[in-house]
């Protein structure tokens, strides 16, 4: 953009989403004086968004995408098993064969990992950080912990056998201590003993109710000068390569600028807005005991079960799975209920006879793109409409920096990290 473009006061943006990535755009903007309006039909952390039911983790390592070298010869049994870790959809397939062929491709090669690493690497580093100060902000400064986050192995073995990616960590510079089964069982005496091997990343962090945490996010944007409309965004108005207004399912608003951050939802708006763009929903499950306070005194990651495990302020939560379905298929509740018992097998004091209204389970869609990596930048339409959805895994940590890096990009700055790795343009 050229200084003519830059905000000047009254510049109207709307931000279609109150997801974390919406709310904290929201608040970027307000700092840069932008004028603001939110755009959400849901209650903003509320059990519809994907913010609200994801891990809670604050993971700055999470840097290797789910696509690795030789996950291709994984397919046929993702398929045949539709209660395993990564699971396909028969009936969905043939819809989402170019999507799955892009996401094996894209991690075809230890390289090919390494170059996305560095990407997610730059959009991650000091997550935690920029969380704790924005909840202090908000009020919730409590719902931010920063003591770090484990994975466990029954033994070293195990840790061994992913060491790829624990190299390529290494190599953008993530840092982490090896503890032996003695060193663990003094972190961890109510974890099941089967584990003997962990490996703690101290700079991560976890966030103790993200749907709290992204409500107050968008209060403060609120008392800070924000709008909120509750309507669902369906297009938008250009004329002369510029943006007039975003079009609701209500009626229009006038707007200078716009920000599509509305999850796996988002793909329709960014054909409206030029971009015909891959984006799939990898769909991911929740169980919590709500009221249990057993639980591991660090969040952490089973090499067996593929899941965060983590002490909420409801109650002990483990999220995971990947599920590739569409938005429209009815949840599959065998896939939280795997959780459920692989969170009973890791803590064997939990109790097992609690009653079901205390068990909840969740299922949310995870916005993603095949190379693992979010679309943030200007779409193709007009530069006054920014893309920044598609985040995958790291949503609720990348937040912070990709709110910052849209409102540097719309406000005519040079960005604080290279762009171009998440340029939607990579898919034209």
């Amino acid at each position: 953009m050229t200084a003519s473009d830059r905000p000047r006061e009254g510049l109207h943006t709307v931000i279609i989403g109150a997801g974390i990535v919406g709310a904290c755009t929201a608040l970027a903007l307000l700092r840069d004086g932008h004028r603001v309006t939110i755009l959400e039909p849901g209650t903003p952390g509320g059990e519809q968004a994907a913010s609200y039911g994801n891990g809670c983790w604050l993971s700055p390592m999470s840097v290797i995408p789910p696509a690795v070298p030789g996950l291709w010869k994984k397919v046929p049994g993702f398929i045949a098993d539709p209660l395993g870790p990564l699971a396909i959809r028969w009936r969905y397939l043939p819809r989402v064969l170019p999507w799955l062929a892009r996401y094996l491709l894209s991690g075809w090669t230890e390289a090919k990992v390494a170059r996305t690493a560095v990407a997610l690497r730059a959009l991650l580093k000091d997550a935690p950080a920029l969380h704790a100060a924005l909840a202090e902000e908000a009020g919730v400064g409590g719902l931010i912990e920063r003591r770090g986050l484990m994975y466990i192995y029954p033994s070293r073995a195990e840790f061994e056998a992913e060491a790829m990616a624990w190299r390529i960590r290494r190599q953008v510079g993530i840092e982490w201590l090896e503890l032996s089964a003695e060193e663990l069982r003094q972190r961890e005496p109510l974890l099941d003993r089967r584990y003997g091997f962990a490996a703690l990343v101290e700079e991560g962090g976890h966030c103790r109710d993200p749907g709290a945490y992204v409500a107050a996010l968008v209060a403060l944007a609120e008392s800070l000068g924000a709008s909120r409309v509750a309507a669902r965004a369906t297009g938008f108005r250009i004329e002369g390569g510029r943006l007039r207004a975003v079009r609701t399912e209500t009626g229009e608003i006038a707007a200078d600028r716009a920000v599509i951050s509305a999850g796996a939802h988002s793909r329709a708006l960014a054909a409206a807005a030029g971009d015909r763009l891959p984006l799939e929903t990898e769909r991911g499950y929740h169980a919590m005991l709500e009221g249990v306070e057993i639980g591991p005194r660090t969040p952490l990651m089973p090499s067996d079960g593929k899941m965060s495990i983590t002490l909420t302020n409801r109650g002990l939560r483990c999220a995971g799975q990947v599920e590739i379905a569409g938005l429209a298929a009815a949840p599959n509740w065998k896939r939280a209920e795997i959780l459920r018992d692989h969170l009973l097998r890791s803590f064997p004091g939990l109790p097992r006879d609690l009653p079901p209204e205390r068990v909840k389970v969740w299922m949310g869609h995870r916005p993603s793109m095949p190379d693992g990596l979010p679309c943030i930048g200007p779409s193709s339409g007009t530069p006054d409409i920014v893309h920044a959805f598609g985040h995958g895994h790291v949503g609720l940590v990348a937040g912070p920096r990709t709110a910052r890096l849209v409102a540097q990009m719309l406000g005519g700055q040079s960005p604080e990290l290279d762009p171009r790795p998440y340029a939607p343009g990579r898919f034209r």
